[in-house]
């Protein structure tokens, strides 16, 4: 009894010798750049074991080595903190070896980046800050030129500044403005790309489909009424201020 306790004992700690703070290397999420860790196993299942203590402890670094890569490959080297939860999360659940009976373990990890990785990630945030500077200049830059060629009249004025502009060809050019225009105005920003947008332009271009005054009146007017129905007077009461203003605008004697 005393020499069975005794056999058992060693090879719990041999185990525990085997799978405390093993080092691994991780891959990220950026190619080139990878985590060193640390990884501590606790094996729950006491001896014996199916297998060699040694045979038992290597398939457990193993697997555990093979786990903590799958998700560490999806995980941002900028962002340390973030991985660190992830890898060690992972590492927390529950396990077991295929064996009969079946061997128990769980593990936890320490992660970092050696010098030469962290080195790389700051070179690499370097060059994003980069680019993102240059893109968001870029992008500022076509919305902005979108916006304005928008306008027909912004667009006949591009025309018209050009040194070799021909006079003898404005009324030709002219015809032509209103189409390029509406091509430009279908152009939105990223943060106009939303369904609030979309429905604001089906609105837009519904009433601009009914060009009378009486029937742009009669639009508002209804406007008006379907706020007020739900309960929105200061919106209504703006509508409403639309529908005079074209009640103003329609000439003397029209019906």
């Amino acid at each position: 009894m005393t020499s069975t306790r005794w056999s058992r004992r060693r090879a719990r700690k041999a185990v525990r010798r085997s799978l405390t703070r093993f080092e691994v290397r991780l891959r990220s999420a950026c190619p080139g750049i990878g985590f060193t860790a640390r990884i501590t196993a606790t094996v729950l299942t006491e001896p014996p074991y199916p297998s060699p203590v040694e045979e038992i402890a290597g398939t457990v670094r193993t697997t555990l080595r093979a786990s903590a890569n799958e998700v560490s490959k999806k995980c941002d080297p900028a962002d340390l903190a973030t991985a660190r939860d992830v890898c060690g999360q992972h590492l927390a659940q529950l396990r077991q070896l295929p064996t009969d009976p079946p061997v128990e373990f769980t593990a936890e990890l320490t992660l970092d980046l050696l010098p030469d990785d962290r080195a790389a990630v700051a070179t690499l945030l370097t060059a994003q800050r980069r680019q993102a500077v240059t893109d968001i200049l870029r992008l500022q830059k076509s919305d902005a030129l979108a916006a304005e060629l928008a306008n027909p009249a912004a667009l006949l004025a591009r025309w018209i500044e050009r040194d070799d502009a021909d006079w003898n060809r404005l009324p030709e050019f002219a015809e032509k403005v209103n189409t390029a225009a509406e091509v430009f105005a279908r152009h939105r920003p990223a943060d106009e790309r939303s369904v609030e947008h979309e429905a604001v332009e089906v609105l837009r271009e519904f009433l601009a489909s009914f060009p009378g005054h009486t029937q742009k009146r009669m639009l508002y007017t209804l406007l008006a009424a379907g706020m007020d129905s739900v309960q929105r007077p200061h919106h209504a009461a703006r509508a409403q201020a639309l529908a005079n203003g074209h009640a103003a605008a329609e000439p003397e004697g029209a019906s």
